[in-house]
């Protein structure tokens, strides 16, 4: 029996390389998950990891450090907010 393929579509997921149960620290949404700005999780709403080891949703970020509050502080540990390379 020979079979022949017609059509073919693909299908893939993908996670972010974060623990299941960590949450953005601002927005409180898993990280699988997406902003409040964004409707599709992924690379339109990307992670941003701090020196400090902490991640976060960059938009929730962004709108944070542009806070006069923020103090371009980390939201979690209050350490000066650097982007980890």
């Amino acid at each position: 029996m020979k079979l022949t393929v017609v059509k073919w579509k693909d299908v893939a997921g993908w996670r972010w390389d974060v623990p299941d149960d960590e949450v953005c620290g601002i927005c409180r949404v898993p990280f699988d998950g997406c902003c409040s700005g964004c409707k599709i999780p992924g690379d339109d709403c990307p992670l941003i990891w701090g020196q400090c080891s902490h991640a976060f949703h960059m938009h929730c970020l962004i709108k944070w450090l542009e806070t006069d509050s923020s103090q371009q502080q980390c939201p979690m540990d209050r350490r000066p907010w650097i982007t980890a390379k």
